[in-house]
């Protein structure tokens, strides 16, 4: 398995491309340690292997073609566009996109406290506690025809 995990918005995981099969999943990062089947998403399956000891969960669409499809992170050493993603701040994580092109973004705070900011051109949520980034979601790019849920 790759020692350290790199977030490539719109492309994947490290070396795991989305669109990818299982098969590949596999052979890049070894077997899950737990499977899990979502079936309570507004008639979308997925199945999410879970690396607790990594820090990540991959999901898989289950229409039929169970790719690759979607990260849950929480593996504080990731990489995203060359730094270490978990020790950035709200703001140097927006000027960090900014950078790279990602101007356009939205932030939430739920009803728990968690705070959700967004890029919605990259497909990438960071979830934030006492403004501490604890977790990160993305996914494969958008079609026009389809809809990416997310998990969280």
């Amino acid at each position: 398995m790759d020692s350290i995990l790199e977030i490539k918005p719109g492309v994947g995981l490290s070396r795991l491309i989305f669109g990818a099969s299982m098969k590949e999943a596999e052979s890049l990062f070894g077997a899950a340690e737990e499977i899990e089947v979502l079936d309570d998403i507004e008639d979308a399956i997925s199945t999410v292997w879970h690396y607790w000891e990594h820090g990540f969960s991959l999901f898989f669409d289950d229409v039929g073609t169970q790719q690759f499809c979607c990260v849950e992170i929480d593996n504080e050493e990731t990489i995203l566009f060359g730094k270490k993603i978990f020790e950035l701040d709200e703001k140097e994580i927006i000027a960090l996109f900014k950078i790279n092109k990602y101007t356009e973004y939205e932030t939430e705070v739920h009803e728990w406290g968690e705070k959700r900011l967004s890029f919605d051109d990259a497909n990438i949520d960071f979830y934030f506690e006492k403004n501490k980034l604890t977790s990160i979601n993305y996914g494969k790019p958008f079609l026009s025809s389809q809809i990416l849920i997310l998990p969280n």
